[in-house]
């Protein structure tokens, strides 16, 4: 039994879901008004989501820990973007530095 039609109406309403979603924001910007300290609780939890995000991938690989050198290519990369180093620059040096430290056979 293929479940290819069921699949596809899936994605076809979350699909129409997601572009109302989009396109109800600029529409409703004129007539809901956000208070200004759930906007600041808003702009900070999305940090806060980025970073959990950002330590989940650097620090775990599976289900345990990711070893040494994926979190020293995260780290370096973090400095250079802290640092307003260009965004290729910064994917290449952690990439480079992980890849580096693997080689010498760091986990």
């Amino acid at each position: 039994m293929s479940d290819t039609p069921l699949l596809l109406v899936a994605i076809a309403i979350l699909a129409v879901g997601t572009f109302s979603l989009r396109f109800a924001g600029p529409m409703l910007r004129s007539r809901v008004e956000i208070p200004e300290r759930a906007q600041q609780f808003l702009g900070a939890s999305a940090i806060v989501l980025l970073a959990a995000l950002v330590a989940t991938a650097a620090l775990m690989e599976g289900g345990g820990p990711a070893g040494i050198a994926r979190p020293a290519g995260v780290l370096v990369g973090g400095v250079l973007a802290w640092r307003k180093a260009p965004f290729v620059l910064v994917v290449v040096a952690a990439a480079a530095t992980a890849a580096g430290l693997r080689l010498l056979g760091v986990p």
